[in-house]
């Protein structure tokens, strides 16, 4: 049986992702910091498969080998890596804090470098896996009041593509998939008059469902012969 480790599981799209791949016979590590996925393992346990909470702040490079380790020393085996873990925090270059900056590219950016460094070793070792890290429309666009949000999610795509080259030969791939606007609590969050002007600019006048995007990710993880790509899921927003 395959394992995967999605962090940033407990909510959200990460949750969505956990769901899709334990529904597919998958094994999960639900990698967490704040929101306890007590309910969520308990979910995951009941379609059959086996399900690892693990507490790590991946932006430290430490924690992040503690997660890849807990999930060999529990499963055996590494085979899909989703780097999904993202905050925002969000204002004008103007007025942007350095630590608000940092924060955002150490999570958003630096903690997945964290996790795929610890983790390809065993990727290698196998001769196998699929990484998929989950980047952002806006990395692709930019967005004003985002310049640390998107400078990450755009370094996601580089970095993406830099390890497809050096890890495809083993047979791991790595793709990066980019949504747009999602129903998440970090869209419930925002303004009504700026939700409207957002869905303006969305040809299919909806957000996104955490589930269609998990769908996708799944797709990608499992298409042996890509790798290097960035797959958007946007409703026709870029």
């Amino acid at each position: 049986m395959k394992t995967a480790i999605v962090t940033g599981g407990a909510k959200g799209i990460g949750r969505a992702i956990a769901l899709k791949f334990a529904s597919s016979g998958v094994n999960m590590v639900v990698n967490y910091l704040s929101t306890d996925p007590k309910e969520l393992v308990a979910e995951i346990e009941a379609l059959g498969v086996g399900a690892l909470a693990v507490k790590a702040d991946i932006s430290d490079f430490a924690q992040a080998e503690e997660l890849i380790n807990q999930a060999k020393e529990k499963f055996g085996t590494v085979d899909y890596l989703i780097n999904n873990a993202g905050i925002t925090r969000d204002g004008l270059i103007l007025k942007m804090k350095e630590a608000d900056f940092d924060a955002v590219v150490d999570t958003n950016l630096k903690g997945a470098f964290n996790t795929i460094r610890h983790a390809s070793p065993v990727m290698l070792k196998q001769k196998s896996g699929a990484i998929v890290n989950i980047s952002s429309v806006v990395g692709i666009t930019g967005n004003g009041g985002q310049a640390n949000y998107s400078a990450a999610k755009a370094g996601l795509i580089g970095l993406t593509k830099s390890i497809a080259k050096e890890l495809g030969s083993r047979g791991i791939t790595a793709n990066c998939v980019a949504p747009g606007f999602i129903e998440t609590d970090m869209t419930d969050s925002l303004p009504e008059a700026v939700k409207k002007q957002i869905l303006e600019s969305v040809s299919l006048r909806r957000y996104g469902k955490p589930e269609e995007v998990a769908d996708l990710v799944y797709f990608v993880a499992n298409c042996a012969y890509m790798t290097g790509q960035v797959v958007t899921i946007d409703g026709g927003m870029a």
